[in-house]
């Protein structure tokens, strides 16, 4: 039994890095291929990628979750991320998984050393008109819709699931728990949560 127990190990293991090795080529491919700025980055599994009539700059030791096994956290979905018409910035040492950010119409801009949990999506653009008789024209409902750039501080935790609407900023070293919406500025060095998120306290 021992025996078998360790020889499990050691493919697993073999098996883990041949997929690590294999994600990481098709990434660079990928962002090769959509003149994707980054510097070393590691990954599990392949995110959704598209860049147009934008950029996308990825910083250094970033680092990507984008499956349930990956993540065990709960959210099976890849990381998604869009530069469309607007700027996608990424500082050093981030780490997302199963996230999406969506720079659609306005920029998004993200510090260094950002964390964010399973599931966090954060848009800058509302993708839809909230006007009801433009909402029945789809050329005119996207011709409408709004869109404001966004900013997320150095050192920011963002927990899972957390949604980060269009406009917002967010100022260094903030925490936002699990589950919230955000809608409007945080400043730095404070605690929010909720829906919509609120002021929990400052952090110590």
């Amino acid at each position: 039994m021992k025996l078998r127990t360790v020889f499990y190990k050691c493919v697993k293991k073999a098996c883990n890095l041949i997929e690590k090795a294999f994600f990481y080529v098709k990434v660079q491919i990928l962002f090769f291929l959509l003149a994707v700025e980054h510097f070393d980055f590691s990954t599990n599994g392949c995110p959704i990628v598209n860049v147009r009539k934008g950029r996308m700059s990825i910083g250094k030791k970033f680092r990507m979750n984008n499956s349930l096994w990956a993540n065990t956290i709960g959210f099976a979905t890849p990381c998604v991320l869009v530069a469309d018409n607007a700027n996608l910035i990424i500082g050093e040492n981030v780490g997302i998984s199963q996230t999406v950010l969506n720079a659609t119409g306005a920029d998004i801009v993200i510090g260094d050393n950002v964390l964010m949990g399973g599931g966090v999506k954060i848009y800058s653009t509302d993708f839809h008109s909230l006007d009801y008789s433009d909402r029945r024209d789809p050329l005119l409902d996207c011709s409408k819709r709004t869109a404001l750039p966004i900013r997320i501080g150095n050192d920011v935790f963002i927990g899972a699931g957390s949604i980060i609407l269009k406009g917002v900023s967010i100022g260094d070293r903030a925490v936002i728990g699990a589950g919230s919406v955000v809608a409007k500025n945080i400043p730095a060095d404070e605690i929010w949560a909720g829906n919509p998120a609120r002021f929990i306290k400052k952090v110590n």
